[in-house]
């Protein structure tokens, strides 16, 4: 369920998803498909993940990649589970073949 909330979505970004739900800054975003597929794919990454164990991952990958890079955004776009969601964004039928645990294959590229 994509919901509109300015207040929900962290400064810097469009959107965000926490399961079972993607909060968007703008309405028409929600007629972004190459938008909504990203988001889409966070929401398989965060079930196959089962949730709660999604989200410590993501935080300590983020841990890990600020300390490498000393960058807030390369630390943010390097972690693996964005690294699938932009490589594969615009590919609309994407989820349809999508492996389970894809995203492991994009951890350890540099």
């Amino acid at each position: 369920m994509i919901l509109v909330s300015k207040f929900m979505v962290p400064k810097g970004f469009t959107g965000m998803t926490l399961f079972p739900f993607v909060f968007v800054k703008y309405a028409q975003l929600k007629l972004d498909s190459v938008f909504v597929n990203h988001e889409r794919i966070h929401l398989r990454q965060q079930v196959e993940l089962l949730i709660i164990p999604f989200f410590i991952w993501y935080g300590l990958e983020f841990l890990v990649r600020y300390a490498h890079y000393r960058n807030w955004y390369l630390a943010y776009r390097n972690i693996s589970f964005e690294r699938e969601a932009y490589q594969n964004e615009a590919h609309l039928h994407f989820l349809k073949k999508r492996p389970f645990w894809n995203f492991l294959k994009y951890l350890c590229k540099p």
